[in-house]
């Protein structure tokens, strides 16, 4: 597994952050303090506190293709 830290801070972010993940097979999941939100939802990423960082867990050991699509979000 690997994570990083991103920051969604508007709408327009969330929806291109889930059209990206959802490319992808394998788990990918948003932590929130204690809360896990599956990063496909949308409803789900906007049940979290968006005004801080976020960690984007994913659950596969090949996923450079992915890091790579997601740097416009890393803090």
């Amino acid at each position: 597994m690997k994570s990083i830290q991103i920051s969604l801070q508007m709408a327009s972010q969330v929806k291109t952050f889930v059209s990206i993940v959802q490319k992808y097979s394998y788990e990918i999941d948003l932590r929130s303090d204690r809360y896990v939100v599956d990063a496909k939802s949308i409803l789900g990423i906007f049940s979290l506190d968006l005004s801080q960082p976020i960690t984007v867990e994913i659950h596969s050991s090949e996923c450079d293709d992915l890091l790579a699509e997601l740097k416009q979000f890393a803090i």
